[in-house]
């Protein structure tokens, strides 16, 4: 099969791609597998994807304005260069299936290969990734165009024609067995002590971090211990903080937090859609705090239709402190309460999405009924 993935700018949109790209290597159906990426030069994936073994082909794109504005021009000049280049590459690689993961790169891909197979030169199947429970600007705009519509999150609304949940893929190394107490020695901690990992993503989560070191009188009694994943921009201040205090460990960024996840009993995060899909495959149960200022609030709505499950409680933002975190965690780590959530963090980890989306695909390739 070959197989192009478009999309980028977040890891939200790249590593959704490569751990299908991963695990599809693995699907005799496929076999022999042809993987390319289709991205933009200047951003994430042009270090990402090359890093992760697959080859990447890139093209212009640039983000849609939302009002008039003379930046409108240099956008439509840009998508329109893209597409153009998009037309090129997509001629090149043959795919038999598109599978767009979301982004503004998208846009010129997904055209393009409508375009070609409208004069009959592609018969390629298209499917649109959707991470979040409210769809960005750019695959709105792409949902009629394609086959089917993938969401991660189950969206507000009744599920229409072509679309399906599948939930979020994630890199493999997620899905393989860690103990937990061999993962909180690897930390420094006691193996046989309760544990809440914070994190907050490469950057951080300032009002996370904030609350963390407010509650640092109180915080991490004997009863439980503490991994703050601070983020660069706060790892000084916050390490500071708590300097001195046994059973807390400060560290600045985990580029594979399986272990970090395998060790914690709780984790307090934010609600971006790759958390999400980490915290489903590893089965461990979280305390969400959604970014406030998520464009349409999406983070708000991934966290709600994920802690409906039973799997994660929400906090908003606003009514973060330190003595309602500390109040928070010892609610969740109490004896019953935390059964209950781990049973149900296990049950989401019992699916595995790219099985799902493994299906999908063999379905569409077998289908006729792909959009004229």
């Amino acid at each position: 099969m070959k197989l192009v993935l478009a999309g980028g700018g977040t890891g939200g949109h790249i590593y959704p791609g490569l751990a299908l790209a991963e695990s599809f290597a693995d699907e005799p159906a496929f076999a022999p597998l042809d993987v390319l990426f289709v991205g933009t030069r200047d951003r994430l994936e042009a270090r990402i994807v090359p890093a992760a073994g697959v080859p990447i082909a890139y093209v212009r794109a640039a983000p849609l304005a939302r009002s008039l504005s003379p930046s409108l021009v240099r956008t439509a000049v840009l998508n329109a260069v893209g597409f153009v280049q998009a037309l090129a590459v997509l001629r090149r690689a043959k795919p038999d299936v598109l599978i767009a993961t979301g982004g503004y790169v998208a846009l010129p891909v997904v055209a393009a290969l409508r375009a070609l197979r409208s004069i009959g030169v592609s018969r390629a199947k298209i499917a649109l990734f959707e991470a979040n429970a409210v769809a960005g600007v750019t695959n709105r705009l792409l949902a009629p165009l394609v086959d089917e519509t993938w969401y991660a999150i189950p969206p507000r609304r009744p599920l229409r024609a072509r679309e399906r949940v599948v939930g979020m893929p994630v890199r493999s190394s997620m899905r393989r067995d860690a103990d937990a107490g061999d993962a909180r020695r690897a930390f420094g901690l006691a193996p046989d002590v309760p544990t809440v990992v914070a994190m907050g993503g490469s950057q951080g989560a300032a009002s996370i971090n904030d609350a963390l070191a407010a509650a640092a009188p109180a915080l991490a009694p004997p009863a439980w211990q503490l991994v703050a994943i601070s983020g660069e921009r706060d790892h000084d201040a916050l390490r500071t903080r708590f300097a001195g205090r046994a059973g807390v460990v400060v560290v600045p960024y985990l580029d594979d937090p399986r272990d970090a996840f395998a060790a914690a009993d709780v984790v307090v995060a934010r609600a971006g859609a790759s958390t999400l899909g980490e915290l489903a495959a590893t089965g461990t149960p979280a305390l969400l705090v959604p970014y406030p200022f998520a464009t349409a609030d999406h983070q708000r709505h991934n966290a709600e239709a994920y802690a409906a499950s039973g799997a994660a409680r929400v906090l908003a933002d606003r009514e973060l402190s330190g003595e309602r975190l500390r109040a928070e965690l010892d609610a969740m780590l109490a004896t019953d309460a935390l059964a209950r959530l781990r049973a149900a963090a296990r049950a989401r980890a019992s699916v595995d999405p790219r099985t799902t989306i493994a299906a999908r695909v063999k379905h569409l390739l077998a289908s006729n009924s792909a959009l004229p």
